[in-house]
C-alpha cells in the first residue's frame, strides 16, 4: 500500500468553519429546491443560514460553487483513495473501489438535497463531472504503476481510467436526472463499474 502523509486532526477552528460551510450548503439547497436556483440570491442564502453576506463570501465564492465544488473536488479524493488501496489489488478493482469510496463519502441526506437543488439548474448539469483533466492524468499514472507499465507506451492504463470514469459518470448523471432510479448512488456507480471490470486489466 502506498504511504501517504498523516493528516492532522481538525482543530476547533477547522470544525467551526466546517459547521458554517455545512449550514450554508443546507440553507442553499433548501432555497434552491423551494424557489429554483435562478431565483435565489447570495443574500437570501446568508439570511437563511443566519450569517452575514460577508461571512458567506469568506466560505463560498459563487452560487454555482455550492452545487459544483464538491463534485469537482472528487478527482483528488479518488486519487488519494487509490493510493491507499493494497498494492497487490488488481488495477480495475482498486480503481473501482476508489471511485465507489468517493461516492460513499457523500452523506445520503445531503446528496438527496443536492440532487433536488441542482435539478432546478439544468444549465449546470452538463458541468457536473466526477473528474477533471489533471486528476484523470494522475489516476492514469497511478494505474500504470500498478500495471508496471509506461502509459506513454501502453494504452491500457489510460483506457481503464477513461472507461471507468465514463461508466461512473454515466451512472452519476442517470441517478441525478432520473428520479425513477431506485438504487442508491453508490450502488448505481458500482453496477456501472462492474461492466468495465475484466481480467485483461489484471495481466
Amino acid at each position: 500500500m502506498t504511504s501517504s502523509p498523516v493528516e492532522r486532526p481538525p482543530n476547533l477552528r477547522d470544525r467551526q468553519r466546517a459547521a458554517v460551510r455545512a449550514d450554508i450548503h443546507a440553507a442553499a439547497y433548501r432555497l434552491f429546491a423551494a424557489r429554483g436556483f435562478a431565483n435565489v440570491t447570495t443574500d437570501d442564502i446568508a439570511t437563511e443560514a443566519a450569517i452575514s453576506p460577508r461571512t458567506f463570501f469568506r466560505h463560498v465564492a459563487t452560487k454555482e460553487e455550492l452545487l459544483l465544488a464538491a463534485v469537482q473536488r472528487g478527482g483528488a479524493a479518488i486519487a488519494s483513495l487509490l493510493e491507499r488501496r493494497p498494492d497487490a489489488e488488481p488495477p480495475d478493482v482498486a480503481l473501482s473501489a476508489a471511485i465507489v469510496g468517493r461516492v460513499e463519502s457523500f452523506h445520503d441526506v445531503d446528496l438527496e438535497s443536492w440532487r433536488s437543488a441542482i435539478l432546478t439548474a439544468p444549465e449546470l448539469l452538463d458541468r457536473v463531472s466526477l473528474l477533471g483533466a489533471a486528476d484523470r492524468n494522475r489516476l492514469i499514472e497511478l494505474i500504470a504503476v500498478r500495471m508496471g507499465t509506461d502509459p506513454a507506451e501502453d494504452s491500457r492504463p489510460g483506457l481503464l481510467v477513461q472507461l471507468s470514469l465514463a461508466a461512473a459518470d454515466f451512472a452519476f448523471q442517470k441517478w441525478v436526472r432520473d428520479r425513477g432510479v431506485r438504487l442508491p448512488l453508490a450502488a448505481a456507480v458500482m453496477d456501472a463499474l462492474a461492466v468495465v471490470g475484466h481480467p485483461r486489466w489484471r495481466d
